[in-house]
């Protein structure tokens, strides 16, 4: 009986034994296997075997892309203070799955240093537009740093961003009242330039405007001399002297004049003193002036000794 209960004994001792003896690794991570306390073997996807109790899993590394965000608060060239955040994405390398076990104690921490000291060492360099303009500049410097420091301990950096660029509050609202300001002067240009062109296509038409009346005055004015001409020619066939024939043509526009006032119910028509010789005299007293005046025309000057 009791060789049977130490038979039994040894048979389960073997099995818990065995059964520690194999082991799994599940797909994109690592297994670090230490013997009696020594670096034995790294272990991949897939299943295993280990000598029980002398061979121990040491820990298991995950080979995933992982992500870190880092929020820096640091000073520009202009001294403003901004926070920038920062996200650095890192995994562990294939081929250097010891030095990421054995060498970094801490990584999340020693790329957070990194990423401190490469910020503050670029952004002093810029003003606070150039921080938002070169950004990409800023994340490229970060990833090169990181990637060069962080391949000895057995990662590698995937990528390195800037995410987030936020200044001081009362900065902010400075920004957005100059951003309004030039926006403002931009429309006060674009207005100004409108109304220029206005007035300038104003002063273009009414100087047409001007031109084509001051040409339809003087047609008007030269087919008037025409026509007065032309009476005047044919007065003088029918025997009427020059002077009493032009005398005669002021008559008629004085009375066409009175008539074309008369016409309109706006207009204000002054009426001289007149009598049933008004008219006559009128005419015997322009045919004397112009008479007087041909005469005058024609006396010799006289020249003094």
């Amino acid at each position: 009986m009791d060789s049977q209960i130490v038979m039994i004994g040894l048979l389960a001792l073997v099995g818990i034994i065995a059964l520690g003896g194999w082991y799994t690794v599940k797909q994109q991570s690592a297994v670090v296997i230490q013997r009696f306390g020594k670096f034995q073997a790294i272990s991949f996807a897939g299943f295993h075997f280990k000598i029980p109790v002398i061979d121990k899993l040491a820990g298991r590394i995950s080979m995933k892309v992982q992500q870190l965000d880092v929020k820096v608060e640091t000073k520009t060239k202009d001294n403003v203070f901004v926070h920038l955040q920062v996200s650095v994405q890192y995994q562990v390398l294939k081929s250097k799955v010891y030095d990421a076990f054995y060498e970094l104690e801490n990584p999340k921490a020693q790329i957070n240093s990194y990423v401190f000291d490469t910020v503050r060492a670029e952004v002093p360099k810029m003003k606070l537009d150039e921080v938002f303009e070169r950004k990409d500049d800023i994340a490229i410097a970060i990833r090169h740093e990181l990637a060069e420091a962080m391949d000895n301990y057995g990662y590698g950096i995937v990528k390195a961003l800037v995410t987030d660029i936020d200044p001081d509050s009362q900065v902010k609202i400075a920004m957005n009242r100059i951003n309004a300001a030039e926006r403002e002067k931009l429309a006060a240009q674009y207005e100004a330039e409108a109304d220029k062109i206005k007035i300038v296509a104003k002063a273009e038409a009414e100087a047409q405007n001007k031109k084509l009346q001051g040409k339809g005055i003087a047609d008007q004015r030269r087919e008037i001399a025409k026509g007065l001409e032309e009476s005047v020619d044919v007065l003088r066939k029918v025997g009427i002297d020059p002077q009493e024939a032009s005398a005669l043509l002021v008559i008629v526009q004085h009375y066409d004049t009175l008539l074309a006032m008369g016409e309109s119910a706006s207009s204000s028509l002054v009426l001289l003193p007149s009598s049933p010789s008004t008219a006559s005299n009128l005419m015997q007293e322009m045919v004397t002036a112009f008479t007087a005046a041909n005469k005058l025309d024609q006396t010799p000057t006289r020249q003094l000794n």
